[in-house]
């Protein structure tokens, strides 16, 4: 028995690469956001890196994932001065 029949009798699956790609890019533009907002001083910025990194950890669908990361970017550029 191979891992990927272990992780399916358990009920479980590997990621696609396409949800690996997304999770990898979310989490980068979240900590750059998360710098940036902290070194700017705009809170807005900074606690939208923080839920950009980690939105990742409660969605399990690819096209979920850059549905809301893509809307998380869009946010934190409309309110990225307030």
């Amino acid at each position: 028995m191979d891992t990927t029949e272990a992780l399916g009798l358990l009920g479980l699956s590997m990621p696609t690469p396409a949800y690996l790609a997304g999770l990898l890019l979310f989490g980068v533009l979240g900590y750059a956001a998360y710098r940036f907002g902290k070194r700017s001083e705009q809170p807005v910025v900074r606690w939208g890196g923080v839920v950009l990194m980690l939105y990742p950890y409660l969605v399990s669908e690819t096209w979920l994932l850059y549905v809301v990361g893509a809307g998380l970017c869009a946010a934190i550029f409309v309110f990225r001065d307030r």
